[in-house]
């Protein structure tokens, strides 16, 4: 096993979004240099201008990828095949993947890292608890009622903390490349439970509002969301919550040689931060 965690820089693509903000905050804390790449930041990057591409890499060690808007989207494999090009044709190897676990519209851009020839390792997530506490669902919560295509399929939410520090792990250990690490919380909980607790830990009721994916999808379209993408959602949700994930697993005790966090100190932490406060 070796450990590279000093002297080196990684590349946080999505940096200011819900895992590679925590990503860079991890990798700093490890003693990492952070080049905090996004579409609005001081290090410029969008996955679809390969213009920015290059200075975002040039001189970084490592890189945590986190696809927008989803890595099953038309087009992710792709451009993570022409992006691991690039990275290593610049000397950066080390490439670890943010993919979506039991994604079917994931597979092909798994499979374009894997076959890129960098040294690679694919970090599979469900379900944040940061879903419900930041990004388009906080407004749901606080609104008092969170309205969604989940049905009551219990799902193995993970702090999006816990796979910033096992991405951390996967960027300087070198035992962990050529691995797919599934990773989960401790426990299932349907989204009625999370609003339960999520309920009790603010002191007022959160209600849960199951709707079909169908019923969904015409709530994005009346956001603004354009029809092949509300479609698209509607494929991915149809499949991610149909009970295929409803199982746990002990990666992130293995990798981090402690329990992952727990959904009601997170209920707790964030509702004395006042995030679900009207």
């Amino acid at each position: 096993m070796t450990q590279n965690t000093r002297n080196e820089t990684v590349l946080v693509t999505g940096a200011s979004g819900k895992t590679g903000r925590q990503v860079a905050e991890a990798a700093k804390a490890a003693g990492l240099g952070v080049r905090a790449a996004s579409r609005s930041g001081d290090v410029r990057f969008d996955w679809y201008d390969t213009s920015t591409w290059d200075e975002a890499l040039r001189g970084a060690d490592a890189a945590y990828l986190a696809y927008t808007p989803d890595i099953g989207a038309p087009g992710a494999a792709e451009n993570i095949a022409a992006f691991a090009r690039r990275a290593q044709d610049l000397g950066v190897r080390r490439l670890v993947l943010l993919s979506a676990r039991g994604e079917r519209q994931a597979e092909p851009t798994e499979r374009a890292l894997r076959e890129s020839g960098a040294e690679w390792t694919v970090v599979q997530a469900d379900w944040f608890f940061q879903n419900f506490s930041e990004g388009l669902l906080l407004e749901g919560v606080r609104g008092g009622e969170f309205v969604f295509p989940a049905g009551e399929v219990p799902v193995p939410f993970i702090d999006a903390r816990d796979l910033a520090d096992v991405v951390v792990k996967a960027l300087t250990d070198s035992s962990f490349v050529g691995r797919t690490l599934e990773i989960t919380g401790a426990r299932l909980l349907t989204f009625r439970e999370a609003m339960a607790e999520i309920s009790a830990a603010a002191g007022r009721e959160i209600r849960y509002a199951p709707v079909s994916t169908k019923e969904y999808g015409a709530i994005l379209a009346g956001f603004g969301l354009p029809a092949e993408e509300v479609a698209f959602m509607e494929e991915v949700f149809g499949g991610l919550l149909d009970g295929h994930n409803a199982q746990t697993t002990d990666v992130v005790r293995q990798v981090l040689g402690r329990a992952p966090r727990d959904f009601a100190d997170f209920a707790r932490e964030h509702a004395a931060a006042g995030v679900w406060k009207v």
